[in-house]
């Protein structure tokens, strides 16, 4: 069905944008028509507010679950089966968020935000318009979003603690750090961003969570990584919950430089973290808890925590690199390691360094070997999709840009475009990129670098949520390759090891001194079966990858499924995604957390 969705151009919708359209009245009218019939649970009079290839994103608030639905049958069979379920009240249109945008000159939409209750919560919304032939404006998107539960307000701004201490905090702080006086009720697996900012979350909502960290410092996850490791993502995306960086960041954090901050965002939020610390084993609880979770301390003090809630905040695969089966791996006379235990380039100095795979980590690490004068080659396996930030990054993360809407704003935004709605602009995008980077793609083809554009030229967006990887976004390295600084070796399959390298199935060979695989890293649920007992591995739902209404599987939610199927791992929760991600979504667990144990939340719908 995904291939047959075409984007709402004013050609399709046989209709053209007034200059002088009044946005607010267009709004406006069609908010209060919207408001009347589904506060009136008028099913039919919603349905005739929208188009009908619409798309309906809801995020827990009426379905208490991430789904997507898409086309006036779907909507109305959720509608039918959802609205009896929930009281709705209080919906305010946002006026000063409403806007006309064109973002081609043949698509048109009027976007607007609005706020409404349910009965347990209160949520927002985000409206798109786009014009009909008849002078009409209906709903193509429609976006519904839990932003809290009622009675259960966070903890900040004006409710923060007005108490004085005086003396008395660092005491106080080492006995929560230790949970003398109270246990937790949540066991965070994992303390890189995604288990911090659960961590976060679930303190401003009143609960009291650990925060279990095998390194010895916070950040060591990026800290002990590859040392020529940056994001590429900017850093008006990348914020923390609660904790914006600082004005004077860069746009590019070094990973270093991350490291410290998460560390500093742990302290500063109070976070309650044991570091250089193991759990040994998540089991089903005995004493009218969930989970029995095993703490093992670096000085060999075991403590089991009783829980409802385990939240794994692994990562793909914390760590656990993936490197392909290829035969006579032991007849190599070199060294042989996964990009995941790679550091510095210098190390290798003097030698032929050769790197299998060809998306982010083995761009830098081939970079960083090239800048330090290493004979470097780079083994290309498969396409790869190429953008320069340069030309990328401004046009995809518009949004998240220097001079554009806050950050909860662009969340909201962002998030209201349902995956197979992203592709579409995407192909355009795309195009518009590669037109840019034309000369940069010519010298890699010259070269004899495969590219591929995507999922349908659809860039790299669906790339990363399919698979975790398959793509570089270039800070320097594809140009590298152009001019020869990285060897690049991308003309057939490898066959072996040979005592001195690789042998290729088309008989010519590549000497190397070391071999690193920037390959991938193991299926999430790995970490998982490691933990939980082995009865309860093949009920493990996939984590990553798309579903057939193009959400992620089980991502910031139980990793059981749905329904009575999941019901043995509820209470294992799935947090992971790059920092934006993690910003916006750790509310979304948190939420369902508290829900939970406040007897309030409502039943997933299948």
């Amino acid at each position: 069905m995904a291939n047959q969705l075409t984007l709402p151009t004013l050609d399709k919708l046989r209709s053209s944008v007034s200059p002088d359209v009044d946005v607010q009245a267009v709004a406006g009218q069609w908010f209060s028509a919207f408001t009347e019939a589904i506060q009136s649970k008028n099913v039919p009079a919603v349905i005739d507010l929208l188009v009908d290839d619409v798309f309906w994103r809801d995020i827990l608030a009426l379905t208490w679950d991430f789904h997507t639905f898409q086309s006036t049958p779907a909507v109305e069979k959720f509608l039918i089966d959802q609205l009896p379920l929930f009281t709705l009240s209080s919906f305010t249109l946002k006026k000063d968020l409403v806007e006309l945008q064109r973002p081609y000159p043949d698509l048109a939409w009027i976007q607007a935000f609005f706020d409404f209750e349910t009965t347990v919560g209160i949520a927002s919304g985000v409206f798109r318009l786009v014009p009909l032939a008849d002078g009409s404006w209906k709903a193509h998107a429609i976006f519904t979003n839990l932003e809290d539960l009622k009675g259960f307000p966070e903890q900040n701004g004006p409710r923060r603690d007005h108490q004085p201490n005086h003396g008395k905090w660092a005491a106080k702080r080492a006995r929560e750090i230790e949970c003398l006086d109270e246990e937790p009720s949540v066991i965070i697996i994992g303390g890189g961003q995604s288990g911090l900012d659960v961590a976060a979350r679930l303190k401003m909502l009143g609960m009291k969570s650990l925060v279990v960290e095998k390194n010895e410092r916070i950040g060591d996850n990026w800290r002990k990584r590859y040392a020529a490791l940056c994001l590429h993502d900017p850093v008006w995306y990348d914020h923390m919950p609660y904790i914006p960086f600082p004005s004077s960041w860069p746009v590019y954090t070094p990973a270093l430089k991350l490291a410290d901050w998460l560390e500093s965002y742990a302290h500063s939020m109070e976070l309650d973290v044991w570091t250089s610390a193991t759990v040994m084993s998540v089991i089903p609880g005995t004493k009218g808890k969930k989970w029995s979770v095993a703490v093992q301390r670096a000085d060999g003090r075991e403590r089991t925590f009783e829980v409802n809630h385990v939240v794994f905040a692994l990562g793909f695969g914390s760590g656990v690199g993936r490197i392909p089966d290829i035969p006579g791996q032991d007849e190599f006379k070199g060294q042989i390691l996964h990009s995941s235990k790679h550091n510095l380039a210098t190390d290798h100095a003097g030698k032929k360094v050769v790197v299998v795979g060809a998306c982010t980590s083995s761009h830098d690490i081939c970079a960083d070997y090239a800048e330090n004068g290493i004979d470097i080659t780079m083994v290309q396996r498969g396409p790869t999709y190429i953008m320069t930030n340069k030309e990328g990054m401004p046009r995809l993360m518009a949004m998240f840009w220097e001079g554009g809407p806050p950050t909860h704003i662009a969340d909201r935004t962002s998030a209201s475009f349902p995956n197979s709605l992203v592709k579409l602009l995407h192909q355009r995008l795309t195009k518009e990129i590669a037109e840019a980077d034309k000369e940069l793609l010519d010298g890699l083809r010259k070269r004899g670098f495969k590219l591929t554009f995507g999922e349908d030229d659809s860039g790299f967006l669906l790339m990363a949520w399919n698979k975790g990887g398959g793509y570089y976004l270039d800070v320097g390295a594809s140009q590298m390759i152009v001019d020869g600084k990285i060897k690049l070796k991308s003309d057939g399959p490898i066959s072996r090891f040979t005592q001195t390298g690789l042998l290729f199935e088309d008989g010519s060979s590549l000497d190397a001194d070391v071999i690193i695989f920037a390959t991938g890293y193991a299926d999430p649920r790995a970490t998982y079966r490691a933990l939980l007992p082995e009865s309860l591995h093949d009920k493990l739902h996939p984590i990553w990858g798309l579903d057939k209404e193009g959400e992620l599987n089980s991502v910031w939610r139980e990793v059981g499924g749905r329904g009575k199927e999941g019901e043995a791992l509820n209470g294992i929760w799935c947090m992971m995604g790059n920092l934006a991600l993690c910003r916006f979504h750790s509310k979304h667990l948190a939420l369902q957390i508290k829900s939970y144990e406040e007897g309030v939340f409502g039943t997933r719908y299948q």
